[in-house]
């Protein structure tokens, strides 16, 4: 029986179809690709968060309070400040007794036996540092909000001039001045509000931001209660 043989060119022929089909469906596939997948002309690339939260996201506003002069809790309230629409009884105990004349008290002193750190009531900066004949070593502290206090009285300083301070750093400790030598070791602590001195009591342990509004309604208050005066004065005439 003879054997068929397929002469050479039928071979390399056979050879070239199969080449050529494999090469056609690759291309195919590749198109095929290529149109699934977007080009990087097609992609839109976000550059901003896809979720805008500006509005959805809650900021938290973190309370200021004014915190005391002192962390001692032994630390005693030995004079008040004198408040002019106060009782006769209280006025008496916020009356400071200096070579015969008697002064009334513009702030307030804290006492205890033994000497206790003195800090700052909120975040400021040293504004002044100084020796006074008779109120003794002072240290000044500026604050947001228009509030200046003042630490007098004092034994000793760690801080000067121009400092930063933190709320509850320790600026000091506790002292003697010759205005209220009958006070003892004691510091005495004053408030000042757009430049007028202001009872501390009422502003301790209270958030700085109500305070401010408080006294922006009041100072509202009475310009409408001047105003309504004024019209009453124009239509008596």
């Amino acid at each position: 029986m003879k054997k068929l043989r397929l002469k050479k060119g039928a071979i390399i022929g056979a050879y070239l179809i199969a080449f050529s089909l494999t090469g056609m469906s690759a291309f195919f596939v590749s198109q095929n690709m290529q149109a699934n997948n977007p080009t990087e002309e097609d992609i839109e690339y976000v550059n901003s968060s896809i979720i805008d939260d500006k509005e959805d996201r809650e900021v938290i506003k973190e309370d200021v309070k004014m915190v005391k002069p002192y962390t001692n809790e032994e630390v005693q309230i030995l004079k008040y400040f004198y408040d002019y629409q106060a009782e006769a009884a209280n006025q008496e105990k916020s009356i400071l007794y200096h070579e015969n004349t008697y002064i009334q008290n513009s702030g307030m002193d804290f006492g205890l036996t033994d000497t206790f750190d003195v800090v700052s009531v909120l975040d400021g900066t040293v504004v002044d540092v100084r020796e006074d004949e008779l109120l003794g070593t002072v240290v000044e502290i500026k604050h947001d909000n228009d509030f200046i206090s003042s630490y007098q009285s004092l034994s000793e300083v760690s801080v000067k001039k121009n400092d930063t301070i933190k709320q509850g750093q320790v600026i000091g400790k506790s002292g003697t001045n010759t205005i209220d030598q009958d006070l003892g070791n004691h510091l005495h602590f004053e408030l000042y509000k757009s430049g007028e001195v202001v009872d501390p009591s009422k502003y301790f342990d209270q958030v700085i931001s109500d305070t401010t509004e408080e006294n922006s309604t009041s100072n509202e208050t009475t310009t409408e209660d001047t105003n309504d005066n004024s019209n009453t004065n124009e239509e008596t005439e």
